[in-house]
């Protein structure tokens, strides 16, 4: 099985080249691939399928050739990954399976059609605007946080850090509880600190966040995007730009009024073979 390797912020994906949909593809292999010491590690899978050769992408085939058919680490489903589908549209142009027509390319996955837009080392992806449409909270290690829950066509909470409580020392070891009622398919969690002002952005926040399926990673794209929506809120803004900094690097995230941009690195790291009957079961 041909895999290749790579990231965006370090959030880290194995991308599995599989045009026609004839990879039988299972959680346990999922898994199995992720496993970051019996396997290749990753915090997820992103499948490259014709679109019209997957039944989650077949409604997209007429409007985008690929679909991205992400899992994350745990061998669970994910409607959408903004790092993943940075990630996934760099595969596709090295590997000439697409080239972007007046700078951009289309992409269909679970959350519909995405569009990105390629700028040399940096790949924008055009998201739909997150919607704010609850309270709850989150708890951890004996903090209860209050937070702002956020459809990114994927579920997010996003909880503020109350003053005297330092971000990098949370322990994100273990998943933080939520309100099951609020979230009944899981969420994923942000974490956020303010940031000192910048050059060009209307806000500038710091971010950890908890993936739902994957444990804690190194970013989030569509968790950036939460956030950023959040923080435009609370500045009583509509749209803008925010500056998300996250463990694995910086990305950038526009609101606009119908739509959001997520924009960063993507970077491919290696490819190679993978023996599937080599990997431990779960």
């Amino acid at each position: 099985m041909e895999f290749t390797k790579g990231h965006g912020t370090g959030n880290d994906f194995v991308v599995l080249p599989d045009p026609d949909g004839a990879l039988d593809l299972t959680p346990d292999l999922v898994a199995g691939i992720c496993d970051r010491r019996r396997g290749l590690g990753g915090d997820g899978v992103l499948r490259v399928v014709r679109a019209a050769k997957h039944p989650d992408g077949v409604a997209l085939a007429d409007t985008a050739e690929w679909f991205m058919d992400y899992w994350n680490a745990d061998g669970s489903f994910a409607e959408m990954c903004g790092n993943g589908a940075r990630v996934f549209v760099r595969y596709l142009l090295a590997t000439g399976l697409a080239t972007a027509t007046d700078g951009t390319l289309p992409v269909a996955t679970r959350a519909g059609l995405v569009r990105a837009r390629v700028d040399g080392d940096t790949i924008a992806v055009e998201m739909r605007r997150p919607r704010l449409y609850d309270t709850s909270h989150a708890a951890l290690g004996g903090l209860t946080l209050p937070g702002t829950a956020v459809d990114v066509g994927n579920p997010h909470l996003v909880c503020a850090l109350p003053a005297g409580i330092d971000l990098a020392e949370l322990d994100l070891t273990r998943a933080p509880d939520f309100d099951p009622r609020v979230f009944p398919h899981g969420v994923n969690v942000e974490f956020t600190t303010s940031g000192g002002p910048l050059d060009g952005s209307d806000g500038h926040v710091l971010m950890r966040v908890y993936e739902r399926g994957s444990a804690e990673t190194l970013s989030c794209g569509t968790g950036a995007c939460a956030v950023a929506a959040v923080a435009l809120h609370d500045a009583a803004r509509d749209t803008g730009t925010i500056t998300v900094d996250v463990p694995g690097g910086r990305l950038t995230i526009t609101v606009t009024e119908d739509s959001c941009w997520l924009a960063g690195p993507a970077v491919l790291t290696a490819t190679g073979t993978l023996i599937p009957t080599a990997l431990h079961p779960r």
